[in-house]
Order: C-alpha cells, then sequence, then structure tokens
C-alpha cells in the first residue's frame, strides 16, 4: 500500500450512525418509554452492551432484511436477553421508526461543511435503508457524493461486500484507491474489514477509550487504523490542515 498522506485524499466515506449520529443516546432515548412500562433494572452501559450483541445477530440472521426489520426484531432480543418483558409491537415498530430522529453528533455538520468545501469527495456506507437515511441527511446538512446503504448490497456491515460496493463508487469517481479514506466509530463493523481490502481508515474515538457502547467489543489488535481522531473536529484539523 502507498504510504498515507492526508494530503492525497480525494474522497472520504463515512459509516453515519455512531460516528456523524450519536445512535446510543438515540438507542437510549427510543427505549426510555418502554423501560419505564416494564421496570427495567439495569444501565444504560449494560443495555448498550446488549444491544451490541442483539443488532448484529438480526443481521447475520437476516441479512437481506431492511433496517427497520432489524431494529424491531433487536429490540425482542435484547428484551429477552435482558431478562424483561417483551416490547409490543406497537413499541417495537416505534423503535423501527426513530432512526430520523437520533441526534447528530455536535461537531458533525461543520466538520462535513468544511471537509466539502475543501474540495473532497464525501461517501456514505451505512448499515440502513435509504428512507432512513433520508430523515438524517436532512438533519446533517450535507450533500453527499454516493450513498451505500445496506439496502442496496443485501447485506450487513462487518461484511466485506459492503466495502466491496463503497469501493466500486469511488472508482467510478476517478478516484485510486490510495486516495481514498474511510473514517468510522465502529472497530467491529468498519475499521476490521477495511483493513482487510486494504482501505486507509480513521477510527474516530467517540468513547475516547472507554469500552462498552452501541458496537461490539474486539481486541484492540483485531484492528489497525491508518490514524485516530477522537472528534470529527480534530478529523477535520487533520484533513484540512
Amino acid at each position: 500500500m502507498q504510504e498515507f498522506k492526508p494530503s492525497d485524499v480525494r474522497a472520504i466515506s463515512f459509516d453515519c450512525y455512531g460516528t456523524l449520529v450519536d445512535w446510543e443516546r438515540g438507542i437510549l432515548e427510543a427505549l426510555a418509554p418502554w423501560r419505564s412500562r416494564v421496570g427495567v433494572d439495569t444501565s444504560d452501559d449494560a443495555l448498550l452492551a446488549a444491544y451490541a450483541q442483539a443488532e448484529p445477530e438480526e443481521q447475520q440472521a437476516s441479512p437481506k432484511a431492511p433496517y427497520p426489520v432489524i431494529l424491531r426484531d433487536a429490540f425482542a432480543s435484547l428484551a429477552r436477553a435482558l431478562g424483561a418483558s417483551a416490547p409490543s409491537d406497537a413499541e417495537r415498530d416505534a423503535f423501527a421508526s426513530t432512526v430520523g430522529d437520533w441526534p447528530v453528533f455536535h461537531d458533525s455538520c461543520d466538520a462535513l461543511r468544511r471537509l466539502q468545501h475543501s474540495g473532497l469527495k464525501l461517501v456514505i456506507l451505512s448499515n440502513v435503508d435509504h428512507a432512513s437515511f433520508t430523515r438524517t441527511n436532512e438533519a446533517l446538512g450535507a450533500t453527499f457524493d454516493a450513498i451505500v446503504t445496506a439496502e442496496d448490497v443485501g447485506c450487513y456491515k462487518p461484511d466485506v461486500r459492503m466495502f466491496h460496493a463503497l469501493r466500486s463508487e469511488i472508482e467510478k469517481m476517478g478516484i485510486p484507491a490510495w486516495a481514498h479514506l474511510h473514517a468510522a466509530q465502529s472497530l467491529y463493523h468498519d475499521i476490521v474489514p477495511a483493513n482487510e481490502l486494504g482501505i486507509a481508515t480513521c477510527w474516530i474515538d467517540r468513547r475516547s477509550g472507554e469500552a462498552g457502547g452501541a458496537t461490539r467489543a474486539i481486541a484492540p489488535e483485531a484492528a489497525q487504523p491508518t490514524f485516530v481522531a477522537r472528534s470529527l473536529c480534530e478529523f477535520a484539523e487533520v484533513m484540512c490542515e
């Protein structure tokens, strides 16, 4: 692989939920009514850790299912894992519809605007459906040059087919592989499979080194990001200096 230089990058792809969007806060807020109703006696960290197991299991079991269906089923699996009362169909439907309401991180919009103004191509690679992302995109206020979703590919990250589809989009822009960088918060969903294809990566360490969260934990040595940033603001500073 060619030595990585930020100044060589012409296209940046982003994971969305977890990287640009605070999906952990979104998940917790969306589940709050159910937790209150059934009296779930567990911490936020424990709930997110259970979710980190439930969602990928549903994605692996039903790779072609739309993301709202994955969310409905993950909600039911989460309740079972916590030994809590099952959510009603209405509660599952409500949770599945909340994706577009999950809050963007405070630095996402400004960082995307700065990167785009610098002439970089911006691409989304996300484990969602287009309808869900459309609502999120309104909040981000960015114009992306390409959007690749699980709905398009028929599988979910960390399946490397998602990254093959991403590379295909980058190639259509006439941008060589060495001029493409992928930025993401999840080592499990993004950094490891990108490593397999030799894609340069930035790990956006939103949890600042703290374990846990809504993404599956992996051994640090299993992922080898090209570099690390603690926020999207810090990332934009590196890429635009």
